[in-house]
């Protein structure tokens, strides 16, 4: 009995990433037309009595030639196959797809900006990423500017302290320090996903000063 037990745990965990990979695409999916939405209405996502900090104008130029690229690609490819019928609905579908991906992307740095308000200060990136930090949890707020190299770990370990790094262009210019190892959740699953403890969070805002000076007016 129980070695069918353990022959199962390998194929349920299995089960379980493949599950949770789904779930994440499906909820991914969704956000991106909720940022498409958001864009048109024009209608951030920025808590009540809270104020939104960009952090996408490093990004902005090379997401707006990535979307005019994909449209070229486009209809060069619909150029290339349109006497295959089957063949060109398919590449119709895989490219209009991929577009709207594109500009869901750009949309979602624009609707979704880091926020400081009464509950704290969101860190936001991309369609999910969405860190909370209380401010009951935060010591002191500075402007800090730090490049790291490419595929730098999001989270860094050294002497004793974990710190998460919310990078844009391997750049940050926020440094938050926290009261103490703090809770923080990731989008994904571990080991880079989910919970994980830090005592610091650094992020990148396109006027770290407005950000300070927003902060100022809760600590």
């Amino acid at each position: 009995m129980t070695s069918v037990r353990s022959s199962q745990r390998p194929a349920v965990r299995a089960v379980n990433r493949v599950f949770a990979v789904i779930v994440r695409a499906v909820r991914l999916e969704i956000l991106l037309y909720v940022s498409i939405g958001r864009a048109l209405i024009r209608r951030p996502a920025v808590p009540a009595g809270a104020k939104g900090f960009g952090f996408h104008s490093s990004v902005l130029t090379i997401l707006v030639v990535f979307i005019v690229l994909s449209a070229v690609e486009l209809f060069v490819v619909d150029l290339i196959v349109q006497r295959w019928e089957p063949v060109r609905i398919g590449f119709l579908v895989l490219g209009i797809w991929g577009l709207v991906w594109m500009i869901g992307v750009l949309c979602s740095h624009i609707v979704r900006p880091h926020t400081v308000g009464p509950d704290g200060i969101r860190i936001r990136n991309g369609l999910d990423m969405d860190a909370h930090v209380r401010w009951e949890d935060i010591h002191s707020v500075g402007i800090t500017k730090q490049v790291d190299e490419p595929k730098t770990p999001r989270i860094i370990e050294a002497d004793g302290s974990r710190t998460l790094m919310v990078r844009v262009g391997n750049e940050t210019n926020i440094e938050i320090d926290l009261e103490r190892p703090t809770i923080v959740r990731l989008p994904g699953r571990g080991p880079k996903g989910g919970e994980h403890e830090v005592t610091t969070v650094r992020l990148f805002a396109d006027d770290p000063k407005a950000f300070l000076a927003k902060v100022g007016e809760y600590i």
